[in-house]
């Protein structure tokens, strides 16, 4: 569905993505890790169509997606991004419904208020409904914010952090989100820092360091202890749970 070739941008004299490719298939979720700058939500931005690289092409189904108008663009793909921010006080309710506006005047609108509702109540916000957005705490914007993206009800899903300011238990649920996403055929890519749960959610994890990829593939291909430490800079042991790769920092 997703297909990115020789990507590269380029910020003043500095690559910040050099010669990436890699494709997104329906039904997966790919997770984007890599240390802090290492261009993981630059090669978002470049995927979801928000920021056009220096060289390179992006295609959705077969479409350059730099050719795609924003209209129907906003109809194949949903992106949220690391800033949850709403300049004015709308209620959590209206904020949600913000992500129907792509459907407005095509059929698909008549299913806006069930598709609202049922957005809150997967990102556990239905009982924050009536509250002002900016009274909220860090974690709660961030899950309202999540709701938003789920109601636009796309082929295509962006997350950039979408776990950075959550609790145990509110991690674990959008990860779950999001394979439920997968399973409904849905393209997910999300970029996370906790490899354990990358490790535990993903089909496929892209490492990226220093602009480019260093390596794609299961978690269990990705996660060896020499590469992380490589990468990271940081002696780590790698234990098997439940089939997933757990990363845990020698101390």
């Amino acid at each position: 569905m997703i297909s990115a070739r020789n990507v590269s941008v380029r910020l003043d004299s500095r690559a910040i993505l050099d010669d990436v490719s890699l494709d997104v298939a329906p039904g997966e979720v790919l997770a984007l890790v890599g240390p802090n700058g290492a261009g993981k939500s630059t090669l978002l931005s470049v995927l979801s169509g928000d920021r056009k690289p220096d060289s390179g092409t992006v295609t959705i189904d077969g479409r350059d997606i730099g050719g795609i108008r924003h209209a129907e663009l906003a109809r194949l793909r949903a992106v949220l991004t690391q800033e949850n921010t709403v300049s004015f006080p709308f209620r959590v309710s209206e904020v949600v419904a913000m992500g129907r506006s792509p459907w407005s005047r095509t059929p698909d609108s008549r299913d806006d208020v069930a598709v609202v509702n049922d957005a809150l109540a997967v990102t556990d916000v239905a009982h924050l409904s009536e509250r002002r957005f900016t009274t909220l705490s860090g974690g709660e914007k961030a899950r309202v914010s999540l709701a938003r993206v789920l109601a636009q009800h796309t082929p295509v899903v962006f997350l950039d952090e979408p776990t950075a300011a959550l609790d145990l238990r509110h991690q674990e649920e959008v990860m779950r989100v999001a394979r439920s996403m997968a399973a409904d055929g849905r393209a997910v890519v999300v970029v996370l820092h906790d490899l354990s749960l990358a490790g535990a959610y993903s089909d496929r994890l892209a490492l990226v360091a220093h602009g480019t990829l260093d390596a794609i593939g299961t978690p269990s291909e990705v996660l060896t202890a020499e590469r992380v430490e490589r990468v990271y800079g940081l002696a780590v042991d790698l234990h098997d749970v439940g089939g997933h790769p757990v990363v845990v920092p020698r101390r």
